[in-house]
């Protein structure tokens, strides 16, 4: 099979024919073979049951519903698992992404061997203060912090090698940073293309202005995650027998300090009434402490076992 194209949705009913037919036209008319994943991420409207006829009408429409929403990289993950394309490409339902765009992306990645080629919205049609303006921030901040010199990490419309998907956990709400997980693991052909933007058709977006708190914060984690995710023994453990050894050097000092004086006869106070050596010891504790989280932290990477983040209610038969 030459394409998936996966879909994550919710609430999106009045869309999803059209954006299928659109999407049909386009590959058919390429001569693509192909299947079209749609990921009903709990909607509370017919979404399920369009998903439902349109596969019963083509075989190459697969449908998976969530028992509720679990949000976007769940239902991105769910996707993946099941994919079956050499070429996967990921768009959004509200009919914004442009499925003209398929065909050049999957030669990007077939004859120009990129792993992964990421939509950049260049001229969008969104609000300008809720959505324009804290997506340039964000992309800024992201291309800085990972090393990604992409202009819309967050854009939907995204096309990759059938590997790169295979090999990365997409979780929490990491679908933003696709990119930068590709990269981590070891896939560093990555580039972009602009893409056309289209104004929403139906409906409101499901996104509000917290999606960028929220972005700015799974920056940090994936940040911290790619130096140390692997090794918090180099992070804790170092900081740990850092404080460790400068609390007993202070602790040390002071009660070198109080022999000194004992051993000369000079007037002295109890070490027990100096801040300083329950300042040292409380250092050492903390240093104690971060040491054993980098321990743990090790045990843990070494004993965890990987568990589905979601729940299934139901499929298309032909999935």
């Amino acid at each position: 099979m030459q394409i998936s194209v996966v879909i994550p949705l919710l609430n999106e009913e009045q869309s999803l024919v059209e954006l299928y037919d659109w999407i049909a036209k386009v590959l058919r008319s390429n001569s693509f073979s192909y299947e079209i994943i749609f990921i009903d991420d709990g909607s509370t409207d017919h979404s399920w049951q369009t998903i439902e006829s349109l596969s019963k009408n083509d075989e190459a429409v697969k449908g998976i519903r969530f028992n509720r929403n679990y949000g976007k990289s769940q239902a991105l993950h769910a996707g993946f698992l099941r994919a079956q394309g050499d070429v996967v490409i990921t768009m959004d339902a509200d009919l914004q992404d442009n499925p003209e765009e398929i065909p050049e992306l999957y030669e990007m990645i077939t004859k120009d061997g990129y792993d992964l080629v990421s939509g950049w919205k260049k001229k969008r049609y969104d609000n300008v203060i809720t959505k324009n303006l804290p997506s340039k921030l964000f992309n800024a901040a992201a291309r800085k912090t990972s090393g990604v010199k992409l202009h819309d990490f967050n854009c939907g419309l995204k096309a990759y090698r059938k590997e790169v998907i295979k090999n990365i956990d997409v979780y929490g709400e990491m679908h933003r940073y696709i990119p930068v997980l590709a990269k981590n693991a070891g896939y560093y052909r990555i580039t972009e293309k602009e893409v056309q933007h289209q104004a929403r058709k139906y409906g409101n977006t499901k996104f509000g202005i917290n999606r960028f708190i929220h972005g700015f914060l799974d920056l940090l984690s994936i940040w911290f995650l790619s130096k140390f995710g692997r090794r918090p023994m180099h992070l804790f453990g170092a900081l740990g027998v850092l404080m460790f050894i400068i609390g007993f050097v202070a602790a040390g000092w002071i009660g070198f300090a109080k022999l000194y004086k004992l051993y000369h006869g000079i007037p002295n106070t109890l070490v027990a009434l100096n801040p300083w050596f329950y300042i040292s010891l409380t250092v050492m504790i903390i240093g104690t402490q971060f040491f054993l989280a980098g321990f743990l932290g090790e045990l843990i990477l070494r004993s965890k076992r990987d568990k589905e983040r979601y729940l299934i209610k139901k499929t298309t038969p032909n999935i």
